[in-house]
């Protein structure tokens, strides 16, 4: 972003407490954390309840900046010390209210084709894989890791540039209305939905009415906007109900990243098999658990026939050709080449926390999936394990999954059931509600001996290290509040 101090002020509402030495200054970065402060930065100082980032905003001056927003008085000594420096302080009710109106306000001056992500998993994994196509055709800025809640996205709208190519948002959301909110001011052209889930379900009661939140990204697309959905869904035709793209005059993108993409186009009606289309053929995992595959795609503009391409990807399991298929119909739709898009899809690396794997001085293999955890994206990252090339044993640490309600219980014992099929030598379920894990696989028949329940990472960590041998391969995966990260610490030191 670029605005002048004045137009920061105007654009926030806000009036000075401390008058800028000039009001043309120019603000080039945003950040509410004065550990990252750079030279001409404007820091958002943001209460909260252990910390307050009024009490820093003398130091954020001292490290460059040029600017704070601040929603209360600072104390004086901090004001002595940013006046003395030369900085302003904008005054505003809510400083989380006022990154927002900056961002609306920049979101007017960009100039490229601004992109928006969501689902219910593989958003973030997605998001990479979008960037790392686009890149390829032109400048690209997109959102930093998981940054999808109601600050990263204004954050992510302010980090680009206003002749920025393509800018990428990923987007989270809890509950109705949500994305609804952060697409007033983002107005995203194209749209992406991963995938209609399980999670969040606690909130919102029914896949249905996840359905319904998930589809008011693509209901904020204008005429003339794109919008890219999963073929293979079950809930996708709910989505289409919910966005009524073909009267809003949206164009429609299917991709379909499954085995069975072939079979399910073959019985599309007419009108869906003329829309533009991605899809996979001759799917396969190498013995690593990477994807390899025939990727397809026709109806794009300047695509006469269907084209066919092969695809190599360094990202296991067999989740990621549907991300990928996803991310390839953004690149087809930007105008590129299909061998272009292939090898930026091939050269993407997976993401630190998310089926990263990991060589232990042990001689074992650690296969870091803590970041989250849903019912899907657990069975998706226990089929690539189960498939993963592995000498000797297979453990997998399983832990609490959030924000299932009262879906809790029986979605846990699924998972757990799931993953008795999946060929572990050893299941170690970490949590109060992964107890449920332990009694679903155990009644889908693992044996009882090779289950362990254990109350938290510490315990985890001392049952892995007591069955772990070189050759063995070990997964970890939960919801982030698990922390089970430091299972992996631990085994990798």
């Amino acid at each position: 972003m670029r605005f002048t101090i004045d137009e920061a002020a105007r654009a926030t509402g806000g009036s000075f407490s401390i008058d800028p030495v000039s009001d043309q200054t120019e603000i080039t970065s945003l950040t509410w954390d004065s550990r990252s402060v750079e030279p001409g930065a404007l820091y958002v100082a943001l209460p909260g309840e252990r910390v307050d980032g009024h009490a820093f905003a003398a130091s954020a001056v001292a490290a460059g900046a040029a600017c704070v927003l601040a929603q209360h008085e600072l104390d004086q000594a901090s004001a002595d010390q940013i006046a003395a420096a030369g900085a302003a302080v904008i005054q505003v009710p809510d400083t989380q209210a006022a990154i927002t109106a900056l961002a609306r306000a920049w979101r007017d001056r960009l100039e490229g084709c601004v992109i928006g992500i969501t689902g219910s998993t593989g958003k973030t994994t997605t998001k990479n894989l979008v960037r790392d196509v686009l890149t390829a055709a032109g400048s690209v800025c997109a959102t930093k890791g998981n940054q999808n809640n109601e600050l990263g996205v204004p954050n992510t709208v302010l980090a680009a540039q206003a002749d920025t190519r393509n800018v990428i948002v990923e987007m989270g959301m809890r509950g109705l209305h949500q994305l609804e909110e952060l697409c007033g001011f983002v107005r995203p052209q194209w749209g992406l939905v991963t995938n209609v889930g399980e999670s969040h379900i606690e909130l919102l009661g029914s896949r249905e009415n996840i359905a319904r939140a998930k589809a008011e990204l693509l209901e904020a697309l204008p005429a003339g906007g794109m919008a890219f959905v999963n073929a293979a869904n079950d809930m996708t035709p709910k989505l289409l109900e919910f966005a009524d793209l073909d009267s809003r005059g949206v164009t429609c993108v299917f991709y379909d990243g499954t085995a069975q993409a072939a079979e399910r186009r073959a019985t599309l009606s007419a009108a869906d098999a003329a829309r533009p289309a991605v899809w996979s053929e001759d799917v396969r995992l190498d013995a690593a658990g990477c994807p390899r595959f025939a990727l397809c795609a026709c109806g794009f503009d300047g695509m006469s026939e269907p084209v066919r391409v092969k695809c190599a990807l360094e990202l296991r399991g067999m989740h990621n050709v549907s991300n990928a298929c996803s991310a390839a119909a953004v690149g087809f739709a930007a105008g590129m080449e299909a061998a272009q898009v292939a090898a930026a899809l091939s050269g993407a690396k997976p993401e630190a926390g998310r089926q990263e794997v990991i060589e232990a001085p042990g001689g074992f293999t650690v296969i870091n999936d803590a970041y989250n955890a849903n019912p899907d994206s657990m069975r998706a990252s226990l089929s690539t394990f189960a498939a993963l090339d592995v000498a000797g044993t297979r453990i997998a640490v399983l832990g609490d999954m959030g924000e299932l309600g009262s879906f809790a219980p029986q979605l846990h014992e699924e998972v757990g059931a799931f993953a008795a099929e999946c060929g572990l030598n050893r299941l170690v379920c970490v949590g109060q509600l992964a107890q449920g894990i332990a009694a679903g696989a155990q009644k889908a028949g693992m044996p009882a001996d090779r289950i362990a329940m254990v109350a938290d990472g510490a315990a985890a960590l001392a049952d892995v290290r007591e069955h772990v041998a070189s050759g063995s391969a070990v997964l970890v995966k939960a919801s982030h509040f698990m922390a089970l990260e430091k299972v992996v610490e631990g085994l990798v030191e």
